[in-house]
């Protein structure tokens, strides 16, 4: 078996895979935020990792099979000077594990993670090595220019957020409401009991070529609800303003000549509003995309993607080897 790890702002997970790529066993938790806080410190959540990383690993069952490589994302991106201190967690235990067990080691980031789970969850796969992706989550806010290469993916980022990122406008619009955190599912079945008949409360979607800011419909959001308006239309209100952002930075890809091929990750992903909104909007023949989504199980933090990256470059590894 090949074993994923990830240890990222908001969940601890674990995955262990075959060499066919299925999944064996795996487990991922939460971390724990204090009701009505909008996050944790780095401090915080590093030490709930630790705490939790051994607690998973006694829930899963190696059911006879040999562990083979380990794998771990060891910073939120592929680019030079990213960092954060909750993935040194999972490098520490990786990096024992690797030793003790004499066994390969390999290191990848979060976020092409979150686009190995996307690809590997994809009901019909993506058929070309160049495509587009869009990272939406409490962490990350970005869209990519995105190719397959040995070691993962070669990225290039057009753009994104320049200020609060998707997950937090949804996260912090949940809690102004009363909601828990992280707000992502408690928005959406929110925002579904708004009446089909009744208008859709909206704010203004800020973009700026290919990026965009989330503050400005923040404040008008929170402005809203302290003027009366109702907690549904706020949260609808909230899920189309994401929607609206990414249709127009999506559109202006594609008239300047990038993929129609479009992988949506991250948590914010999940979100049905998003993806059908997306779809009736882009797929027209007119406009000709193809949007693909990962699976909703997978498209929040996991380590199933971390640990398909490790079974690809184990595999590459074992290819190159000379006896």
């Amino acid at each position: 078996m090949i074993l994923g790890i990830d240890t990222s702002n908001y969940r601890t997970s674990l995955c262990l895979i075959n060499l066919q790529g299925s999944i064996v066993a795996e487990e991922k938790q939460l971390l724990m935020v204090g009701n009505g806080k909008k996050g944790l410190q780095q401090s915080e959540a590093l030490f709930q990792h630790v705490k939790q990383l051994p607690l998973l690993a006694k829930n899963m069952a190696m059911n006879h099979y040999r562990l083979v490589a380990v794998a771990v994302s060891r910073k939120p991106r592929p680019v030079e000077g990213s960092y954060m201190p909750v993935f040194l967690a999972g490098e520490t235990v990786a990096e024992m594990i690797s030793h003790f067990q004499q066994i390969p080691l390999f290191y990848t980031t979060h976020q092409e993670g979150h686009i190995a789970a996307g690809e590997y969850t994809l009901e019909n796969p993506i058929d070309v090595n160049h495509f587009l992706v869009v990272h939406l989550s409490g962490g990350t806010s970005e869209v990519l220019d995105c190719r397959r290469n040995h070691e993962g993916y070669e990225i290039q980022q057009l753009g994104g957020t320049k200020d609060l990122h998707a997950g937090q406008l949804i996260d912090r619009v949940g809690v102004a409401l009363g909601l828990p955190f992280p707000s992502g599912p408690y928005i959406e079945e929110m925002g579904r009991a708004i009446d089909s008949e009744e208008k859709d409360f909206s704010v203004p979607s800020s973009v700026n070529g290919y990026w965009f800011s989330f503050s400005g419909p923040e404040a008008a959001l929170l402005r809203a609800h302290q003027e009366g308006v109702s907690p549904v239309k706020i949260a609808r209100g909230a899920e189309s303003c994401i929607a609206n952002t990414i249709e127009k930075v999506l559109r202006k890809a594609l008239e300047e000549g990038y993929s129609k091929d479009i992988l949506i990750v991250g948590g914010v992903a999940a979100n049905s509003y998003l993806r059908n909104r997306l779809i009736h909007r882009l797929s027209p023949r007119s406009i000709g995309a193809r949007l693909y989504f990962a699976d909703p199980h997978y498209s929040g933090d996991n380590a199933f993607g971390v640990a398909r990256i490790g079974l690809n470059q184990y595999k590459r590894q074992k290819a190159n080897v000379v006896y």
